[in-house]
């Protein structure tokens, strides 16, 4: 088995609140941090230009990869043209779920990480306030790592710290590692508004996680943007 360097960690960072939360997180654990994002083909590449703002500011080298095929594959409101809703569908998934992008870019960020030594993965995936995607659960994300590292021989470490968090627990989190502030750089709104529209359940599960820890969102002004 390939033995990955233990002082090394990569983040996958989306631009968003959660993995932001993460990389402060990482930076506060291990010595050498680096950070993967994905060009997917969603909708609103906003989040993209947010992904390389953080990471410029937190002085973390950032590696952006392409996957072209889940924009391809289409059917959700991430990728196409579907509007936003704000129910679940009769599946009982909100159609903002994008089927095995989670698996997906683990699988990636395994690949990438056994390339560069890096024992360490960091996702920030929640199962506790989250939008209902079924690849965002604990006991999904370790049978996916537990088959990269069979299929790799690799010794993988994976860290989900926000997994059992609330999105307000999630914000003291990002306050302790020192990311609060670094939050006004971050994307969330589903319409892809900046500022954030206010009215899609992204925006809604952020506003009231703000609320619920007592702490303005930083996001909400415009200025600390600029």
């Amino acid at each position: 088995m390939k033995s990955l360097d233990a002082n090394r960690a990569l983040v996958l960072l989306s631009g968003g609140q959660d993995s932001t939360t993460c990389l402060y997180w990482a930076l506060s654990k291990f010595p050498k941090v680096h950070a993967l994002c994905f060009e997917y083909g969603q909708r609103h590449r906003i989040e993209l230009e947010c992904a390389r703002k953080i990471a410029e500011r937190a002085g973390v080298e950032l590696t952006m990869l392409s996957l072209s095929g889940l924009a391809e594959l289409g059917g959700n409101a991430l990728t196409g043209d579907l509007p936003v809703e704000s129910k679940p569908g009769g599946d009982g998934l909100p159609n903002t779920f994008v089927p095995g992008r989670n698996i997906i870019f683990l699988s990636y960020a395994a690949a990438y990480a056994y390339q560069h030594n890096i024992r360490h993965l960091i996702l920030g995936v929640c199962q506790t306030d989250y939008s209902g995607y079924p690849d965002c659960r604990d006991v999904t994300l370790k049978a996916a790592l537990r088959s990269l590292s069979l299929g790799m021989e690799a010794n993988f470490e994976l860290h989900t710290p926000l997994m059992f968090l609330t999105k307000a627990e999630t914000i003291a989190l990002a306050k302790e590692v020192g990311g609060l502030e670094e939050l006004a750089y971050s994307h969330t709104c589903y319409n892809g508004d900046r500022p954030p529209c206010g009215d899609c359940p992204a925006c809604q599960l952020r506003a009231k996680g703000f609320a619920e820890a007592g702490e303005q969102d930083p996001l909400l002004n415009i200025e600390s943007q600029k």
